[in-house]
């Protein structure tokens, strides 16, 4: 957004040490909303965009708008197509979205009987917001068994008093993001994240590991098929039902034997995924941003989709650094060297995420995912192996990733 002829400042809260260079960072926390509507009163902004679910599940639109000022992100209503595992599987049942068959528990003894009629592996979500790690991938009955009692006991706390049992759907998955200001919808390049902690997918879920764009796995034909089976009756419906969407709606899909299928919505730009479509775009994101806070995008999305220069998207990868431990328990503190060093690379930009500076000014790990190493190239191959390269620049004894990031995508091209 700094990048934007349209924009003289962008000011971030909390902001990191990255974001620092782009434009002035406050100490707010996002879930602070008396302070976050201080603080906008006080900057005066043109343009608010809410980027973590957390604020805007607690309604921090609803009181910038009731304000006056211009928001890129939905009411709490309309957020709870991601705060809400429940209300947002009722809202695909109603509109006739295709997604998995599941049920809605609270009681332990009613979602094991539900398990029994579903095949392997089992699929256990919390209900409300757990920062990407509420989702339970069991391989066995008794595991599925032991994973409801602990959800259903506070593992997630308040999060997890409501369980989403799912049917596991079989296929890839894929991240499409549809830019809307509640009827008009511009669509960013599909992306694909890797949860798993492990190369090969293997190890606990995480909030993403690395992504890349575009996702070979959707096809013209996916795509159409996302658009008119599910952004469209969900658009509608959630207007027709007074909570009109506005913002980025991030569309999960597997693409199965059938189709494309929901795994999950989410009412902001995915991490890591936003990285690489930031990362790939030439065009300027900023005009189609303002529409859907403002309005006006249906009827003019192809002159919005030329002002993005999609047709001129790089292919990018970024792989996340984490902390050893995540995403269990880590420590923080750990000196990060290299990042300079990284970012003088031919394509690669290091996008900060949990890191801080110490007493001394140096850069310092302050949180699980902390750098997202990011790359463009001419080729996804040429991309990730760049992104690689920045890692591998970067020296951080106590940090981690995956080695295979894009691996589907280079599988089927190689």
């Amino acid at each position: 957004m700094a990048q934007s002829a349209l924009v003289d400042m962008v000011h971030s809260t909390p902001g990191n040490p990255g974001m620092d260079e782009a434009g002035p960072c406050f100490d707010v926390a996002v879930t602070d909303i008396d302070k976050l509507v201080q603080l906008t009163l006080q900057v005066e902004p043109d343009l608010v965009v809410i980027g973590p679910e957390a604020p805007l599940a607690a309604g921090l639109a609803d009181v910038l708008r009731a304000r006056g000022f211009d928001v890129f992100g939905p009411s709490a209503q309309a957020a709870q197509l991601e705060s809400s595992k429940a209300f947002s599987k009722a809202r695909m049942k109603e509109y006739g979205v295709p997604t998995a068959a599941y049920g809605e528990f609270t009681d332990p003894v009613l979602a094991k009987s539900y398990l029994r009629t579903l095949e392997a592996p089992y699929v256990l979500k919390a209900d409300g917001l757990a920062a990407g790690k509420g989702v339970v991938i069991a391989p066995t009955l008794e595991e599925a068994d032991a994973e409801i009692d602990e959800m259903l006991s506070g593992k997630f706390g308040d999060a997890s008093a409501t369980l989403v049992i799912e049917e596991f759907m079989h296929g890839e998955e894929a991240s499409i993001f549809v830019i809307t200001d509640g009827t008009g919808a511009v669509y960013l390049p599909a992306a694909q994240d890797h949860k798993r902690a492990g190369d090969g997918d293997t190890g606990p879920n995480t909030g993403g590991m690395g992504a890349y764009a575009p996702a070979p796995v959707v096809t013209d034909e996916i795509l159409s098929r996302v658009k008119k089976q599910i952004v469209q009756p969900m658009l509608k419906g959630m207007k027709r039902d007074g909570m009109p969407y506005q913002g980025v709606l991030y569309v999960g899909i597997m693409v199965t034997a059938d189709g494309p299928k929901v795994v999950e919505f989410n009412a902001r730009f995915g991490d890591p995924e936003c990285q690489v479509l930031m990362k790939g775009l030439a065009g300027d994101i900023v005009p189609a941003i303002l529409g859907a806070a403002t309005g006006g995008l249906e009827g003019n999305e192809e002159a919005f989709e030329a002002l993005l220069e999609l047709d001129r998207f790089e292919p990018t990868a970024t792989i996340v650094l984490a902390t050893e431990g995540y995403p269990g328990s880590y420590a923080k503190g750990s000196l990060i060297r290299g990042v300079k060093a990284a970012n003088e690379l031919p394509g690669v930009t290091v996008f900060h995420a949990g890191t801080d500076v110490d007493e001394s000014g140096a850069l310092i790990a302050n949180g699980g995912r902390v750098l997202n190493v990011t790359a463009s190239g001419d080729t996804l191959k040429q991309a990730v192996d760049r992104a690689y390269a920045g890692v591998d620049a970067i020296d951080w004894p106590e940090g981690f990733c995956r080695r295979d990031i894009g691996w589907r995508a280079l599988g089927e091209t190689e």
